[in-house]
């Protein structure tokens, strides 16, 4: 890696992110997540390590570059930085998909903290694939990677995936809408498919329509109008599992 403290610190920034094909992992927990998934994962043993001297002493199989605690701070994403970062290079995403494993595509999705979330389940249960339409937020925001608890590590993601190039990839797809099938329903383990809204604004209809895409239901009270994209997805993604 030949980035400068001055590029790393470009991290914070989507664009210089995508120019460079680096992102930053911030905190112990999560660079022992990072670590781990290097053993798998070749791409990720090139990953460097910044530390201030709290650090020093950190066993790790990443190399480790010592900085003073004002270049922590010019690095940190946070307010009170804990001393240890590393810069890890961003996975090329790929769409061969594993003979068991779903997909979960997120259309337009917004907030750091749903995604994140999402990703940690979709690691939990194993075998799925996180699909980001164009438009969502970026999954290398430190946001995502913080709430993500190391998850993104784990979970296959391809991004900029249009819309409309689902039904030529998948041959059923499912979505959740107040007028479908309960999610107990039989048929809903069999699709290739999940396809999940904006916060917002949710998929357009009139592109479901076209993708033949299959409508299910959490069922609720009607206390309120809507469940909150995380826990949807997280509903839907127990439920594949059980």
């Amino acid at each position: 890696m030949q980035l400068k403290i001055d590029d790393i610190k470009k991290l914070h920034q989507k664009k210089y992110r995508t120019e460079f094909g680096y992102f930053l992992v911030e905190g112990e927990h999560l660079i022992l997540e990072l670590e781990k998934a290097a053993e798998q994962n070749t791409d990720l043993q090139t990953c460097e390590l910044f530390v201030t001297e709290t650090y020093q002493n950190f066993s790790s199989r990443f190399k480790k570059n010592l900085v003073s605690e004002k270049h922590m701070a010019q690095l940190s994403d946070t307010k009170t930085p804990q001393g240890i970062i590393a810069v890890a290079p961003i996975r090329s995403g790929s769409n061969a998909t594993n003979k068991n494993e779903r997909a979960i595509y997120l259309h337009e999705v917004q907030d750091p903290g749903n995604l994140g979330t999402i990703l940690r389940s979709l690691a939990w249960f194993g075998n799925f694939r996180c699909l980001l339409s164009p438009g969502s937020v970026d999954p290398y925001n430190p946001k995502v990677v913080r709430s993500s608890m190391g998850a993104i590590f784990h979970v296959p993601m391809e991004l900029d995936v249009p819309l409309e190039s689902l039904s030529t990839r998948f041959n059923s797809i499912a979505t959740l809408d107040m007028n479908g099938k309960g999610l107990s329903d039989n048929s809903f383990k069999h699709f290739d498919c999940y396809v999940f809204g904006n916060e917002a604004r949710g998929v357009p209809r009139e592109a479901l329509q076209q993708m033949n895409a299959q409508a299910f239901t959490i069922a609720g009270c009607g206390a309120i109008e809507s469940l909150n994209l995380a826990s949807a997805v997280n509903m839907c993604v127990y439920e594949l599992t059980r």
